[in-house]
Parts: structure tokens; C-alpha cells; sequence
């Protein structure tokens, strides 16, 4: 039986990567801090016979006892409130925490596969975004804990795949949703849901004609899945590239709600990207991967799920004064 470990594991994509590797028969040992990730996401695997649990923080040393085949890196703070909120760990586990689990992949002889982010990309002047395009980011920004954080990720990465011959792998992972997200997270589907259903005005930053691009988690899974088994080494699109202003998609969540809220405009935080659309031909062409669930259908499983929630999560505030903070 291969050996997995996916750190990360208890987060939204984690979780559901823990959910695939173990369906497909493997070991999976997961790992998670729980700084920004949910017990609940896992506990149908607690007593799964193929599946392991370790609290630890990646950016400590890590030690797993025997063999391990493969690696994936998911562990990361991956919205804007968590990243603003702790911009120190956020720069850690993209630096530190990566550089261990690269020196870990290096001693097991195991293939590791990096997460990173379409926010590599910052606020893109090349639209849509493919491979080739080095990105538009600003360092020192509230959002470069976060952004440069991947980009290291994908250098050293890139440096102990040509240095050490470690078979390594890069995704850069497009807006994602579905269930398992955190409801008050700060990222768009999430808190568009959560005002509906707590029957509050939604809030739309700026003007609302930014664009952005949503992958169902199921694809976004598939696609990881088949890029960790491909041959190819460098960064990798995956997302759907069906893109949508954020004020018609605050219709599209009135509709889908049954809801009649306003529409509130508040400032655009800084650096936030204007337009995010995948190029998802070299995903084509390498892995013959493309999305297969719409959003209409996405959409649907993701209220469901959001509806099913105590009042707890749904009234639970991640960051109370969010709206000031990503202006600073």
C-alpha cells in the first residue's frame, strides 16, 4: 500500500485530498496545526484503518516513521483574513514549512507536490493568466505575506527538483469552492452565502466588475490528483476558467438563495486583483484535465452544504473588523 502524507489535512481542499487518497487506497497520514483548519473535516476518517492523524506545525522538523511515497503541501493559510491576520505564519509555512517537507521528500525518496496559488499571478496585466506569465506583485503589500510566500515556494521547490533530482510537482490552484469551506472566511463564496442566509445586505467591494473564476472542489481535486501522477515538473493552472464579475455573481446568490437583500458597495482593499481567469490549456494538453462541474450545479451542493450549518458557524465572526483591516 502507498504511503501519502498531506499536510494541510484538515483545511477545506486538505480534507477533501485526505477523502480522495484513501478512496483510491492508499495511507493517508494527514497533518494539520489547526491555525486555520477544522477537526470536523476529518473526523469521518478517525477511525478509518487507512488513515493516520498528526497535530504538528510544518514549520517545526518534521519525522515520519517509514516509508513514504508521496507528498502534498496544503498546508497554508489561503484567504484574506487569515493571511492578514497572521502574516508572520503565513510567510513560515511557505518558507520554512515548505523547506521541510522538501528535506523530508528528499530523505524518503518521495515525489512531493507543492500547492500554490493563482495570486502568484497578483493583480494580473495579462489576461487570461497562463504559465508563462511572470505575475504583477507588490512585496510589500498586505497581501505579499501571502503572494511571495508561493512564489518561494515555487523557487525552492524548482531548486531541490534541479539541484537534488527530487521528483517534484507545482499547482496553482484558481478560486475553488464547495463544501468544507470555512462560512465567515473572508473569501467570496463563502461570505456571499453567509450574508445570505443570516439575511444581511451583501457586500461587494469596489465597483464590482472585477472578474473571478470559480473551480468546483471535486475538479480541483481531479485535477490535483492527475498532475501528482503526471511527468510534468513545472507550474500547473487548475481552475475553471468561466468567468464571471463579482456583481452578477451577487445576483446569481440572490437568486440561488431565494433571498432579497440589497447590494452594499464598500472600498476595494488594496492589491486586490481586478481580473482572475485561468488558462488552462497546458492542463489540457498534460494532463487531459478540464472542469466538468458548472457553477449552477457547484453553486447548489455548496448552499446545500452551507444550509446544513449550525447557527454556531453561521453566526460565528472570523475577523470582526475585517473591512478596516484590509484597508491598512
Amino acid at each position: 500500500m502507498k504511503r501519502v502524507l498531506i499536510t494541510g489535512a484538515a483545511g477545506f481542499l486538505g480534507s477533501h485530498l485526505c477523502d480522495r487518497f484513501v478512496n483510491e487506497g492508499f495511507f493517508v497520514i494527514g497533518m494539520d496545526n489547526f491555525i486555520t483548519g477544522d477537526v470536523s473535516n476529518i473526523s469521518h476518517l478517525s477511525k478509518h484503518p487507512n488513515f493516520k492523524f498528526i497535530e504538528h506545525d510544518v514549520t517545526e522538523f518534521i519525522a515520519i516513521e517509514g516509508d513514504l511515497d508521496y507528498i502534498l503541501h496544503f498546508a497554508s493559510p489561503a484567504s484574506p483574513i487569515d493571511y492578514l491576520k497572521i502574516p508572520i505564519q503565513t510567510l513560515k509555512v511557505g518558507s520554512l514549512g515548505t523547506h521541510n517537507l522538501l528535506g523530508l521528500a528528499k530523505a524518503k525518496q518521495a515525489r512531493i507536490l507543492i500547492a500554490s496559488t493563482s495570486e502568484v499571478y497578483g493583480d494580473p496585466l495579462v489576461h487570461p493568466q497562463s504559465e508563462e506569465y511572470y505575475g504583477n506583485v507588490s512585496t510589500i503589500g498586505p497581501r505579499g505575506v501571502y503572494d511571495e510566500a508561493k512564489r518561494f515556494q515555487e523557487s525552492i521547490t524548482m531548486a531541490y527538483h534541479r539541484f537534488h533530482g527530487l521528483e517534484t510537482r507545482i499547482v496553482r490552484i484558481f478560486n475553488t469552492y464547495g463544501p468544507r469551506m470555512r462560512l465567515n472566511d473572508g473569501r467570496v463564496i463563502p461570505a456571499f452565502m453567509g450574508q445570505a442566509l443570516r439575511g444581511e445586505d451583501l457586500t461587494v467591494f469596489g465597483d464590482g466588475l472585477q472578474t473571478r473564476s470559480f473551480c468546483y472542489v471535486d475538479d480541483q481535486v481531479e485535477g490535483i490528483y492527475r498532475l501528482l501522477f503526471s511527468d510534468y515538473v513545472y507550474p500547473v493552472n487548475i481552475g475553471n476558467p468561466d468567468e464571471i464579475t463579482i456583481l452578477e455573481f451577487t445576483k446569481e446568490i440572490i437568486k440561488l438563495t431565494g433571498t432579497n437583500q440589497k447590494i452594499v458597495f464598500k472600498e476595494l482593499p488594496i492589491d486586490d486583483p481586478l481580473q482572475r481567469q485561468p488558462d488552462i490549456s497546458l492542463a489540457k494538453k498534460v494532463l487531459d484535465w478540464e472542469p466538468q462541474i458548472g457553477r449552477s450545479e457547484g453553486m447548489k451542493r455548496t448552499f446545500e452544504y452551507f444550509k446544513s450549518l449550525s447557527k454556531e458557524k453561521l453566526y460565528k465572526r472570523e475577523h470582526k473588523d475585517f473591512t478596516n483591516h484590509i484597508k491598512k
